[in-house]
């Protein structure tokens, strides 16, 4: 692992994360004038988007046996030719229906995430400071985001909603060839290759091998992989509270990212126009957020880092809805909500890869990382039916995102902490 293999390995990630994150918010930015274009209203937008979001949740569901059988780097090409024509095709959309369908194979892209924080937690081992080269990567999502809001405001006016959508797709076509030069991970070819020697017998050759690549749970031939593995007594707990942490978060993601331009039109009678400034101007302090919060996980630990921060988003994010604010106050506030709410996610996705050994690292992630779109769920739904409720959209946008934000950081203390710096293999004796 030269550094020069190092850098591409993050440059290809980063590339393929930036364009899943910017079809993934584009949906989310247009979907105002989408709604238009179909003669739908606000909250019939947002219900689009949440039975959108259930097709996503089913399509993520996959993605965790494919990790762990095929192969992280045959993942991450798949994800993200699936993702790239998913995005092609929404530009083709005729109506809802056919908005829902399309939208639900976006679920390949968005679980990109998930084969990155497995690929490069087992690729960057060695690597000084990991937590914080590894927050570079996933700050594709800010980048993402901005590129999307930015790019939306140029051509809009010009091309249309449609032809916004075959940007991603015309994009991802270097980063699919690039993605096919990428080596594959010594970890997972280790794991394969200790099965194969134990099916023919040659156990001193198999202990041998798992001694060498930090494989010990695989020793005695009797460790097991998928979903039971994963809710095992020793790793149960874990399990649980990051999945419910992943769930929780995602609806403030829903309602503060995703849905960013409906909730500031609404709570704050920002226009259309100015709220696509503010979403570049805060995704801006995104990234910055995903570069100190990567830094301090490395420093003081990942969980520690992560329920800090989400609490503080929290927080914030109910400040930016209730206080009479101006422009000026609304986009800072909501900058440093985006700074809390989507940095800690930079130590969340390698955080991880250190808590699942990893025979079931991928079925592990997987598992709570498919939580992401079942919360986006149901903070759209929850958000939708509040405004059909009657309630305004600042009380909805509080009730459904931010009390959920500060769930999702209280949640993350019950889950099983590491040490922060360096990945610790969780022993056979952990899961008995």
């Amino acid at each position: 692992m030269t550094k020069k293999t190092i850098a591409f390995i993050a440059v290809v990630a980063f590339l393929a994360w930036v364009a899943s994150v910017y079809d993934y918010t584009l949906f989310g930015t247009l979907l105002p004038v989408i709604a238009d274009d179909f003669g739908l209203s606000t909250s019939q937008s947002t219900m689009i988007n949440t039975l959108a979001t259930v097709g996503v949740f089913i399509v993520s569901l996959v993605v965790g046996p494919v990790l762990d059988k095929m192969g992280r780097k045959k993942a991450l090409v798949l994800l993200i030719i699936g993702g790239a024509l998913a995005s092609g095709f929404t530009g083709l959309a005729a109506g809802a229906v056919s908005v829902v369908v399309i939208r639900a194979f976006t679920g390949l892209s968005l679980s990109e995430e998930v084969v990155n924080a497995v690929y490069l937690n087992e690729m960057f081992k060695r690597v000084k400071n990991r937590g914080f080269v590894y927050s570079l990567v996933q700050s594709g999502w800010p980048v993402g985001a901005l590129i999307s809001a930015g790019l939306t405001a140029v051509l809009l006016p010009i091309v249309g909603w449609r032809w916004s959508f075959f940007v991603t797709l015309i994009f991802s076509v270097p980063i699919i060839l690039l993605a096919l030069r990428l080596p594959e991970s010594p970890t997972f070819l280790a794991v394969k290759e200790v099965k194969r020697r134990q099916e023919l017998g040659d156990t001193a050759g198999a202990s041998a091998l798992a001694v060498e690549h930090d494989l010990s749970e695989l020793i005695d031939g009797k460790a097991r992989g998928g979903l039971r593995a994963v809710l095992a007594p020793g790793l149960r707990r874990h399990t649980i509270s990051l999945a419910l942490a992943w769930l929780t978060n995602w609806m403030g993601i829903q309602v503060f990212s995703v849905l960013g331009t409906t909730v500031l039109v609404g709570a704050k009678g920002v226009s259309f126009e100015s709220a696509l400034i503010v979403l570049v101007l805060s995704n801006i302090a995104g990234f910055a957020g995903y570069l100190f919060h990567g830094w301090v996980g490395d420093r003081i630990g990942r969980k520690l880092t992560i329920t800090a921060g989400w609490a503080v988003g929290g927080v914030i994010s109910i400040l930016m809805l209730v206080l009479p604010t101006g422009q000026g106050m609304t986009i800072a506030l909501y900058a440093l909500t985006l700074f809390f709410l989507n940095g800690p996610y930079a130590a969340m996705l390698f955080y991880m890869g250190e808590s699942f050994p990893p025979h079931v690292r991928g079925t592990g992630a997987n598992v709570a990382h498919v939580m992401a779109p079942l919360g986006g769920i149901v903070g759209s739904a929850l958000l939708s039916v509040l405004l059909a409720a009657g309630l305004s959209m600042t009380v909805a946008a509080v009730c459904a995102g931010s009390v959920f934000m500060l769930v999702s950081g209280v949640l993350m203390l019950f889950t099983k902490t590491t040490n922060g710096f360096r990945e610790r293999s969780i022993t056979k004796e952990a899961l008995a």
